[in-house]
């Protein structure tokens, strides 16, 4: 009986949660009341406040749920390749296309830093690191030279990368895109591992930037 309602629980707080999370997409977090979220999820309002003890405790519980590092942190672990490079390659190409399939991130990212200025973000953070070190072995058993980088810095940059390329292809004019050739993404990852400036050694190139 005590599992049968402790499911009966989870399942109520999912429902609020996708009500919630539909709402706050739509409305933003200050537009959406208690009352939207009920009607959305066909519950009472003192229903809702059985399972969430303010409207914040919701967007907590839909920020951590509907982040996608949900389904990010498997594809890196799963991917493959025979030294670093290759494996930076692999997973850019991964990533960027389980980005690209999420509208709503830049609508879920602009509510917690506007509407929050960022406050949950740590606890995302904190629940995030322990799931960290598999990327760091998988980093470590694969061949190519890294620099004796803080794990930290490792990620937030590789991190950085896939979510700097997806806001700008978002936001950048298919006009600005064309001129960038017929793979940024790959140009965006020998940045990465390489930096911008040319090898030494290597005769100088004329470089126009239009």
């Amino acid at each position: 009986m005590q599992e049968q309602l402790l499911r009966k629980g989870e399942v109520a707080q999912q429902r609020i949660v996708d009500a919630a999370y539909t709402l706050f997409l739509e409305q933003g977090y200050h537009g959406t009341s208690m009352r939207q979220i009920a009607e959305q999820a066909e519950m009472t309002v003192g229903g809702i406040y059985n399972h969430f003890g303010s409207k914040e405790h919701i967007w907590e519980a839909v920020f951590t749920a509907k982040h996608p590092y949900h389904t990010m942190l498997p594809l890196v672990e799963a991917a493959q390749g025979e030294n670093v490079a290759d494996f930076v390659r692999a997973t850019a190409a991964m990533l960027v296309e389980e980005l690209n399939k999420r509208e709503d991130l830049l609508n879920l990212m602009f509510i917690e830093l506007v509407e929050f200025s960022g406050k949950h973000i740590p606890d995302l953070y904190h629940a995030l690191l322990p799931q960290l070190s598999p990327i760091a072995a998988k980093f470590n058993h694969l061949r190519g030279r890294l620099r004796p980088l803080p794990l930290p810095i490792l990620v937030r940059t590789f991190a950085g990368l896939f979510i700097s390329y997806y806001i700008t292809e978002l936001l950048m004019p298919k006009e600005a895109r064309l001129l960038m050739g017929d793979d940024p993404l790959d140009a965006f990852v020998n940045i990465y591992l390489y930096g911008i400036l040319d090898e030494p050694g290597r005769p100088a190139q004329d470089t126009q930037y239009v």
